[in-house]
């Protein structure tokens, strides 16, 4: 029986460019396909979400920021295909001064983000949608996927239930011999949880509107997984 593996390549589209180059490019991002688009990811981790920028947009070019000198060399790896494309900066954003380390590429037709910015206090967070307003061009786009709060605790438990769910369905698959229940036990005190500062998407989408942001919408949302963006007018 084939195994899953614990994390997923990039995706295939993403290290193969004549699929990329069939991509439907009508996304909200790089409005008519610029020749030399520009976008920040932040808090890159391994670079998948910049993979999917690339799968849709081959051409653009990128700059990769994270805290982690072992997450950007893992990003180089997996995206050594794009790697005339790509800048890496290793620098912590929670730190205001990250913003005076890109000022000599601004502005961005886009910033986006992946499961980053939830690690950081709800003052902090206001103050970066602020600072990645300023280093948008006009007509920019910040997309944020990322990990919310929910507002009913029915929907917190509708999302843990699937989630153990799911785990526990991949432990039968490979052959493994959890249980369910220590799976469920294994979710629940996860080391990462204290780091988790999750904030309601509503809120965060009335941050976005305060600082200036257009177009300011939840864009896609699964239980605790949201994906809301905004524009630079």
């Amino acid at each position: 029986m084939e195994r899953i593996p614990h994390r997923a390549a990039l995706p295939e589209r993403s290290r193969r460019p004549a699929a990329c180059q069939r991509t439907n490019r009508r996304d909200a991002g790089f409005a008519g396909n610029p020749p030399r688009a520009r976008f920040i990811d932040l808090g890159c981790g391994d670079g998948i979400l910049a993979a999917a920028v690339l799968g849709q947009y081959p051409h653009a070019h990128a700059l990769l920021i994270d805290f982690s000198e072992p997450m950007l060399s893992k990003a180089r790896e997996q995206l050594a295909e794009f790697s005339g494309q790509l800048e890496f900066l290793n620098t912590d954003y929670g730190n205001p001064g990250w913003v005076e380390t890109v000022r000599s590429g601004e502005p961005f037709d886009a910033i986006v983000s992946g499961y980053s910015i939830h690690h950081q206090p709800d003052e902090r967070k206001h103050a970066i949608y602020a600072e990645i307003f300023d280093l948008l061009a006009p007509g920019g786009w910040f997309v944020n996927v990322e990990h919310v709060e929910s507002a009913a605790q029915t929907s917190v438990a509708l999302f843990e239930k699937h989630y153990i769910d799911a785990r526990y369905a991949m432990e039968l698959h490979n052959e493994g011999h959890r249980t369910r229940a220590e799976i469920a036990h294994e979710f629940t005190h996860r080391p990462d949880k204290a780091a988790n500062i999750l904030a309601l998407t509503e809120t965060q989408c009335g941050w976005l509107r305060e600082i200036g942001y257009q177009e300011v919408d939840c864009y896609f949302r699964v239980y605790e997984l949201a994906v809301f963006a905004g524009r630079r007018p």
